[in-house]
């Protein structure tokens, strides 16, 4: 089966597909929007990890940046109903650093920021993946841009889940909710409040 790709990105389609040649041979390859837009451009050179998903009716390849990206795709698709769109859409919202927050915390209403996740689903999900995703490498960020553990959450809950009542009452809507507060570690409400709208506000200068 494929795990990786080295080699020359051809096409990149709206719909999250890129065709990368290697050795003159075209390869699609699905990725999610981040994962898409990190790989370049048309005539970049680029490597990309490959999940080789294998159905009796069609072969597809998924691609990612990285490696724990892979992983975590494939402890995800391990769970009950989850699918690789399903999979897809949990890492385009929370990365691996940041999932593995949301497992810890137990944190529903963070999961239930994927499109298509209501609550029960989310509790499910997040039974079955404790185990699932315990050994994926990840590394966290805090609010000071600096590598953390992803260990010892206590205290985090609340303040995330606060920070996302207060975007979400000042008008902001789950995606940019989801980019704000990604990888965001801490106990102080106020302080990640602020990182949250300044990341905002840098995303909207754009």
């Amino acid at each position: 089966m494929i795990g990786s790709l080295r080699g020359q990105v051809i096409s990149r389609s709206p719909a999250g597909e890129i065709l990368i040649e290697v050795g003159g041979v075209g390869y699609r390859v699905t990725a999610g929007p981040a994962t898409s837009a990190r790989l370049g451009d048309p005539g970049d050179d680029v490597f990309v990890w490959v999940h080789h998903h294998i159905r009796e009716d069609q072969q597809v390849l998924y691609g990612f940046a990285s490696e724990s990206e892979r992983e975590a795709f494939e402890a995800l698709l391990g769970a009950h109903g989850v699918g690789p769109a399903l999979a897809l859409a949990i890492l385009s919202v929370h990365s691996p650093d940041a999932l593995a927050q949301v497992i810890a915390r137990d944190d529903v209403a963070a999961l239930c920021l994927v499109p298509g996740v209501g609550k029960k689903t989310a509790a499910r999900l997040l039974i079955e993946l404790k185990s699932r995703l315990d050994g994926v490498p990840t590394t966290s960020l805090d609010v000071s841009g600096s590598a953390t553990s992803t260990h010892d959450h206590s205290g985090s809950r609340s303040a995330l889940t606060d920070v996302r009542d207060g975007l979400a009452e000042l008008g902001y809507g789950s995606e940019e909710i989801a980019e704000a507060t990604r990888d965001l570690a801490g106990d102080d409400p106020a302080l990640l409040l602020k990182v949250a709208l300044r990341r905002l506000a840098s995303g909207a200068r754009r």
